[in-house]
């Protein structure tokens, strides 16, 4: 991961998330309740269901939204039953992008994140045409600002909590883990008194493709309209801007 800042694309899009935060929300409800209905409503023994919370509260989404979108899922005949679908494709450049969605409607679902690639100077790929550029990881962002600790004492808490990798700037410690390790990292650190800005599972690329500046525009309209589909629940890509 060196040499890669995934806050840096958090902080990027974030001005564009935060007018959206209706859309999202309605999103965050959607995998909040299918975790739900698929595993039960106790967070500390469900683990996708307090990953769904976790990102939940780091969108600040209002506690009455989280405990209605679980409650939903134990009112019998209530709401659909949702699939997770990846597919892959390619923005300009050849930049490879991966799209989940949460969906009821696979033609749905697929027909229209076609058109926003291709609508927007991309193109679908094959099953296994870019997913291969990224790992699975986990990871945590925590602010710099006044939090008196440097580089050093953070990587020893980091290497005891079981986390494998460091990134620190100006503003923020960047900790990425094994998935597998990813629940166990967070809770430590956690407990050790670290307030996380950020803590996910995600997908990591591998390497970094930079963005031709003639293509800056018609690549960021590419992700708007696949992050706009209301099927839509998370867009990674290996773009370096």
């Amino acid at each position: 991961m060196a040499g890669h800042s995934k806050w840096k694309n958090i902080q990027h899009r974030k001005g564009a998330q935060d007018a959206k935060k209706g859309k999202i929300f309605q999103k965050l409800s959607k995998e909040i309740y299918q975790a739900a209905k698929d595993g039960g409503t106790d967070p500390d023994t469900n683990a996708a269901l307090r990953l769904a919370v976790d990102k939940a509260k780091a969108n600040n989404m209002p506690n009455d939204n989280v405990d209605r979108a679980i409650k939903r899922a134990t009112d019998s005949g209530q709401g659909a039953d949702y699939k997770e679908v990846l597919y892959e494709g390619y923005g300009p450049s050849g930049i490879a992008v991966l799209v989940y969605a949460l969906t009821d409607n696979l033609n749905r679902s697929s027909t229209n994140i076609r058109v926003a690639f291709d609508r927007n100077g991309g193109s679908m790929g094959e099953k296994g045409s870019v997913n291969y550029m990224f790992d699975r990881k986990g990871y945590i962002a925590i602010s710099r600002e006044n939090l008196d600790i440097d580089e050093d004492d953070m990587l020893m808490h980091v290497l005891e909590a079981g986390g494998e990798d460091l990134e620190t700037s100006d503003d923020v410690f960047e900790i990425y883990t094994e998935a597998t390790e990813f629940a166990q990292v967070r809770d430590a650190l956690k407990e050790a008194g670290f307030e996380l800005d950020q803590s996910e599972l995600t997908m990591i690329p591998q390497t970094t493709v930079p963005v031709p500046e003639d293509k800056v525009s018609v690549f960021e309209k590419l992700i708007d309209a696949l992050e706009d589909d209301d099927d839509v629940s998370d867009v990674y890509h290996n773009a370096d801007i």
